[in-house]
């Protein structure tokens, strides 16, 4: 016979944005190098920025870090599958570098992209994250493109833009959010901003 075991406390989740970004420094690992704890921590700090106290923080946090891999707790932004047709339908190689352990064949699969994706890269299983070049380059070798062919595009300034343009890749810094951007110094590094995906074809199709 199994147990279930339940663990409950408060938290304010009007809080939740401002927790994530206080967090968010904690995946800016030094070396770069994938270690599940990192992101156990990452969610303990949110949980605690949201007001969670107490010894079951942390087994909360690891049982949010196992549930990550679970594609059904997320749904793909409305502009990702209809961009990704547009781009395939080009002739260009889509490539999906990952910092995370989910499993990339099954994200595919759930969001029904198969056919879209040339080739993925998750940070557990090559060992590093972005920024690190090793990511990038494995997903270069994959869809077998050289640096200077490559654009990444994603969310985050230092992992994607940052890492990208170290590795010899061009970028596009895809900001959602009505924050302010580094929009000067990006556009000096030749690095577009869009706001919806729906913008990257005609930067990328000539």
């Amino acid at each position: 016979m199994s147990s279930v075991r339940a663990v409950f406390f408060d938290v304010d989740a009007s809080k939740f944005s401002q927790a994530v970004a206080c967090a968010a420094p904690l995946l800016d690992v030094p070396d770069e190098a994938y270690d599940d704890e990192i992101f156990v921590a990452y969610t303990r700090r949110i949980i605690e920025g949201m007001g969670g106290q107490g010894p079951q923080v942390d087994a909360c946090a690891r049982e949010i870090y196992v549930e990550w891999a679970a594609c059904q707790h997320f749904e793909l932004y409305d502009d990702v599958p209809g961009v990704l047709r547009e781009l395939s339908a080009a002739g260009l190689r889509i490539g999906l570098i990952s910092n995370s352990h989910r499993c990339l064949a099954s994200f595919q699969s759930h969001f029904e992209l198969q056919g879209l994706i040339s080739a993925t890269v998750s940070s557990s299983q090559h060992g590093f994250m972005k920024p690190h070049p090793s990511i990038f380059a494995a997903a270069l070798q994959l869809v077998d493109a050289q640096p200077a062919d490559a654009v990444m595009v994603g969310d985050n300034f230092r992992q994607d833009v940052e890492g990208a343009l170290a590795a010899g890749m061009r970028a596009v810094l895809l900001h959602r959010a009505d924050t302010p951007t580094l929009a000067h110094e990006l556009s000096e590094r030749g690095v577009p901003v869009i706001r919806s995906l729906r913008e990257l074809p005609s930067l990328l199709i000539q």
